[in-house]
């Protein structure tokens, strides 16, 4: 990663950084895909534990990689600072706040995870699915976690392709032990929908086995001493990813939590209207891999100009990844718009849900671009490791703007369920009016000020 001088070159630097980043998050898709159609391919009851248990994992997952995360955009400043001792102790503290968090998650999983599925009020089957499905996983969250650790740091020297080859490598792994662990093929137990997560736990165990190795053995990673002197242990610099972290990890999860919430308060209306939202949720869901895939490579581009004192870069590069995340939501959601019934049919043959999901993918158009906004003003933030004002602003957003307005549109006007759409269109566009302000605030008296001292 090197200073791009023209805008010409800035752009093809956020691609070429992009890319890599959208596959891999499209790899990543394709593992929990691969887990939901063959338990679905095994039986209706482990399709629904599967689900089940994802549902119960994902909002934890998201918010705890957000504190990992973190790495990317500090480690991306000591890059642009060239201060490469500091970048190793970030990665190597990383790795230990991975350990820290995986311990918090078993404890917690081994005393409330069977409480909290009872609750549930499950049928028995896809309950025991559910409980051994998470069980299963549980056996990779060490190696997930540290691997996300390595991946910000190998994102923040702007090598991102080296992850996407892992990622794309291991997906036939994925399939393979899905495919023995769940119809237990070859000698091995037939374990149903709960063989998906161990084998994605094994996946895992895979792939930081080959990104350790390319980190030891593989310039520039080998040239950072992340895994020597393990034993040195400081508070301050977890101190520092937490600091950057939590902020970003809470704000995280309050997104996703927000869905779940809605999805929640959606299941009160019929079965059709059900099936429309979670159709159009999925296919939003799906798109929205490509701002947040420029959101990730738009922080390590800040923070890494911002750590080299090049202010003016990292103003351009901000603005740069919000107009194109737009400019993209706006072609894609144009594309799902034009073919919105064509797109509804791939998740239903009955007319009464494609027509109402076609419906709700003309709201999703605007719930795209709003959300672009939100995500991409948030990653230039990080870059600037401007995160607590922020976390309280997408707070605010998510739950007091979004799902209140939400509810009042769907239950006090003839909208229905649309009224959820709307609300979380208005709650985002929100979130990404107040980031961007904040964000031509910081860039105006923060670290411009700093710039003009300098040359004087």
């Amino acid at each position: 990663m090197n200073q791009a001088i023209t805008l010409k070159d800035k752009i093809k630097q956020i691609f070429v950084l992009l890319v890599p980043i959208l596959i891999t998050q499209l790899g990543m898709f394709s593992m929990v895909f691969f887990n939901t159609i063959m338990s679905g391919k095994y039986h209706s009851t482990d399709l629904a534990g599967v689900a089940i248990g994802s549902s119960i994992w994902n909002p934890i997952f998201t918010g705890l990689s957000g504190i990992l995360l973190a790495v990317s955009p500090i480690a991306a400043q000591y890059f642009g600072e060239k201060k490469s001792h500091e970048i190793a102790a970030v990665v190597k503290h990383g790795v230990y706040l991975s350990i820290i968090l995986t311990l918090v998650i078993i404890v917690f999983g081994f005393f409330l995870l069977a409480p909290l599925l009872v609750t549930m009020n499950l049928p028995r089957g896809v309950q025991d699915t559910a409980f051994n499905y998470l069980v299963g996983l549980s056996y990779g969250i060490l190696p997930l976690f540290i691997f996300n650790v390595l991946r910000s740091f190998i994102y923040a020297l702007g090598k991102t392709r080296v992850v996407m080859v892992i990622m794309v490598s291991s997906l036939p792994v994925n399939f393979l032990l899905n495919y023995v662990f769940i119809f237990g093929k070859w000698g091995f137990p037939e374990l149903g929908g709960a063989g998906a997560g161990y084998a994605t736990s094994i996946t895992y165990w895979v792939i930081l086995a080959f990104t350790v190795l390319i980190v030891l053995k593989q310039e520039p990673f080998s040239t950072y001493p992340v895994f020597s002197n393990m034993k040195q242990f400081s508070w301050t610099k977890c101190r520092e990813i937490l600091q950057i972290g939590v902020p970003m990890g809470l704000s995280t999860f309050f997104e996703t939590s927000m869905f779940a919430v809605v999805t929640i308060l959606i299941s009160k209306f019929n079965v059709t209207t059900v099936a429309a939202y979670q159709s159009a949720l999925n296919i939003v869901s799906f798109l929205y891999m490509i701002p947040i895939s420029i959101s990730m490579a738009q922080t390590v581009l800040v923070g890494y100009e911002v750590g080299a004192r090049r202010y003016k870069d990292a103003k351009v590069y901000s603005w740069l990844g919000i107009v194109l995340a737009v400019l993209i939501a706006l072609v894609t959601g144009l594309f799902v718009v034009a073919f919105r019934y064509k797109v509804a049919g791939f998740y239903s043959n009955e007319a009464a849900v494609i027509s109402l999901t076609a419906n709700f993918l003309i709201f999703a158009l605007f719930f795209q671009i709003s959300d672009a906004i939100q995500a991409t003003a948030q990653a230039a933030l990080r870059g600037y490791k401007d995160v607590n004002l922020a976390f309280i602003m997408t707070l605010v957003a998510y739950w007091l703007i979004c799902l209140p307005a939400g509810y009042l549109l769907a239950h006090n006007t003839g909208l229905g369920a649309r009224g959820y759409w709307i609300g979380l269109t208005i709650g985002l566009l929100a979130a990404g009016i107040a980031l961007a302000i904040r964000l031509i605030y910081i860039q105006k008296h923060k670290f411009t000020n700093v710039e003009m001292l300098e040359v004087g």
